[in-house]
């Protein structure tokens, strides 16, 4: 190399440290906030669950999870024409219907809640069982604040029908069809949830609640006012059936459908958490924020289904 070349680097290097800068981010400091899951069904009384967000550094076992529910709170839900306080419920305190909607909601076996050592904020008030055409808010005070927010028990959508249909190469199992016309030139939001009745040996149905796989919600924005049909798979898989029909419906089940209408707040919700869980351990994921539809400075939802049951029977 030449002292001329030599020289040229050396001062090309010179010039690319003296350019370097120290670049300081402010990351901001956690700050916990309270979260809220809560629904109301149709004829379900309401049910709300509250817990503290917890760093992203911060222990993440059961002991940490059981912690993080927040019991000093005061919750009341009103419908319009009267309002109701919420009381402390152990699981196994509530009706049987609210029992069951409470593993739904944390995506546990019925029989595995029985052990779950937490309490949830409900009522056995009568007059506060959900009506479809009905706005719920409900209101929470909690360390000095206040945070409310309101949803819809919207007019149910029914399916217009509901059959199996057989695989072509095992008459023995199939798939769950459904058609479907939407209400034209409204916005429309839906939740779909089959659970399997048929007995067992020991005369108990195979599903108790019902059951969600993947993302069970979706809305009109690309079929707005169009009557279609869709085919679904079981959520949950069966082992006792044939190898890759695990979650197909096999010939002879009754299965009851619950097709729920929802409002946008509540799908918009759902659908962006789905994606934020979707993406979680992406680093070249978009960022995705769950939008609450409750006061700021709170997280959560809350959230109000509008229920209409079907019942498919699997034959031919």
């Amino acid at each position: 190399m030449s002292l001329k070349n030599f020289i040229f680097i050396a001062a090309s290097l010179n010039c690319l440290i003296s350019c370097t800068k120290d670049v300081k981010i402010d990351i901001p400091g956690f700050e916990e906030q309270l979260v809220v899951d809560g629904r109301i069904d149709t004829d379900g009384f309401p049910i709300v669950m509250l817990s503290k967000s917890q760093d992203i550094y911060a222990s993440t076992d059961l002991n940490a999870y059981l912690a993080s529910f927040v019991y000093d709170a005061t919750i009341s839900v009103g419908n319009g024409t009267a309002t109701t306080s919420l009381q402390l419920f152990a699981i196994s305190d509530l009706p049987l219907e609210s029992q069951k909607r409470v593993a739904e909601m944390l995506s546990l076996e019925f029989n595995e809640i029985a052990f779950l050592p937490i309490q949830v904020y409900s009522t056995t008030d009568v007059s506060m069982k959900g009506q479809t055409g009905k706005e719920y808010t409900l209101t929470i005070n909690w360390s000095g604040k206040s945070y409310s927010g309101t949803t819809s028990l919207l007019p149910t959508v029914s399916l217009d029908n509901l059959y199996w249909k057989a695989d072509l190469a095992n008459a023995n199992y199939g798939l769950c069809w459904a058609r479907l016309s939407d209400p034209p030139n409204v916005s429309n939001a839906y939740k779909w949830e089959p659970k399997n009745i048929t007995l067992k040996p020991d005369g108990q149905p195979k599903d108790i609640i019902f059951r969600h796989a993947g993302n069970p919600y979706f809305s009109d924005e690309f079929f707005d006012g169009l009557t279609f049909e869709f085919d679904t798979r079981y959520p949950k898989k069966d082992t006792s059936y044939l190898d890759g029909y695990e979650r197909y419906y096999k010939k002879g089940d009754t299965v009851v459908i619950r097709f729920s209408r929802i409002d946008d707040k509540v799908f918009n919700f759902f659908d962006k958490k789905e994606a934020q869980q979707q993406s979680a351990g992406n680093p070249f994921a978009t960022p995705v924020n769950a939008p609450s539809n409750l006061s700021k400075g709170v997280l959560g939802i809350w959230a109000g289904f509008s229920a209409h049951y079907d019942t498919l029977y699997c034959w031919p």
